[in-house]
């Protein structure tokens, strides 16, 4: 008979005790390294703040769209890149006249890629994007660049998520599927992704011959081109709709639908897919980055010329910049100078998560992360929220 190992009353009582006697019996000293602890090592390979990384390759698609594949910077810290999952992103700071930006790029690369110490993201220039411009013209082979750990849940979950995954791409929302279909490839996701991607010309269609070469070797991945202004043989035409999806989606068997690209894609498309009554978690989004154009909006009810006074209160200090009702305040911040907290740029991380101490916001519905508490209690996410009056702003500092 198996004999049960318990503890009596009595015994977890000096058990308390004794824990009790050996705290108050530590010495008082801080700890001068926490990251000696095993735990909080692996911790820390696994979830970094910060990664340093080094530009080991650069691959030219265009003028306008680049791949970066980075190594691990290891003379400045950073011994190892840390594992991912397909779909996640990384948030690069760039520093640009003295002032720093930060922005979220979809990892491009297999997960398996970090093994050998590698890393990829692509970026394409925006019109306006001071980033991205800046990006595209200066960086090279040799770079330093400060990233964030892996973030994001535009991740496959099988708990959640369907075994068939219908993507929609737009433009440079290839990039995370491209991640998933590596890591399909690879063995390392346990789905089926049918890609629907949308592009202008099949010209456009970045990365389109490594997709159809993988669906070659890989019956669990399937590519549809989906072109709008032109036709090709074996392409669709037109736009990605309630009845293309229908098409090409499984007939029986449930099935997700992950979308990512630009916010304009996400209006049509949301629509569509809601006249396929699928329930509400299979339908996943991908962060399109940062909210335009608020005024095309029907609730929208501000001067979109008028321009506000914005009071940042940060780490103790004021200061009072201007503010245009057609910027996001965390975009406000940025170009003068405050390096506020940022990652998603989309309303959901709640990284950038401020009290708003007077004034009033507009912010659009379609990106409004924020919990019932925050609402509550008067904070928002400064990245969607624009200037309806005079703002005081309440903004954490980086813990970094």
């Amino acid at each position: 008979m198996e004999q049960k190992n318990t503890l009596s009353k009595s015994a977890m009582v000096r058990m308390v005790k004794d824990r009790v006697m050996a705290v108050r019996n530590a010495s008082a000293a801080p700890v001068k390294d926490l990251y000696t602890y095993p735990a909080n090592k692996l911790a820390q390979q696994m979830h970094p703040h910060v990664q340093c990384l080094k530009i080991k390759e650069i691959i030219t698609h265009s003028d306008d769209f680049k791949s970066f594949i980075f190594a691990p910077d290891t003379a400045k810290g950073t011994a190892r890149i840390a594992w991912f999952s397909a779909g996640q992103y990384l948030v690069i700071a760039v520093t640009i006249d003295g002032k720093t930006y930060n922005r979220p790029y979809s990892i491009a690369s297999a997960p398996r890629a970090t093994l050998r110490g590698e890393i990829e993201i692509a970026v394409k220039r925006v019109d306006g994007g001071i980033v991205s411009a800046y990006v595209l013209d200066n960086w090279k082979v040799g770079d330093s660049v400060p990233a964030s750990g892996p973030l994001g849940d535009f991740t496959y979950e099988p708990l959640r998520d369907a075994k068939h995954i219908i993507g929609i791409a737009g433009g440079s929302g290839i990039t995370p599927f491209r991640s998933l279909a590596k890591a399909i490839c690879d063995g390392d996701e346990d789905c089926s992704l049918t890609l629907l991607y949308g592009s202008r010309t099949l010209a456009d269609a970045v990365f389109n011959d490594e997709f159809k070469q993988m669906a070659k070797e890989n019956e669990k991945i399937k590519l549809v081109n989906v072109l709008s202004d032109e036709k090709k043989r074996g392409c669709e035409s037109g736009f990605i709709d309630a009845k293309l999806i229908t098409k090409y989606a499984p007939k029986d068997e449930a099935y997700s639908i992950f979308l990512c690209g630009p916010q304009a894609m996400y209006d049509f498309a949301d629509k569509e897919i809601a006249k396929l009554n699928i329930k509400r978690k299979y339908v996943r989004h991908e962060l399109f980055g940062e909210y335009f154009h608020p005024e095309k909006n029907a609730d929208y009810s501000g001067d979109i010329k008028a321009t506000y006074k914005l009071t940042v209160r940060i780490a103790g200090k004021e200061r009072t910049i201007d503010c245009a009702a057609d910027t996001s305040l965390l975009r406000a911040m940025e170009a003068a100078g405050i390096n506020a907290p940022s990652d998603c740029r989309s309303g959901r991380c709640g990284w950038c998560h401020s009290q708003l101490i007077s004034g009033e916001v507009y912010i659009p519905e379609s990106v409004d992360g924020r919990r019932a508490a925050d609402k509550e209690f008067g904070y928002i996410h400064p990245c969607c929220s624009f200037p309806l009056s005079d703002i005081v702003l309440d903004v954490p500092p980086l813990p970094y």
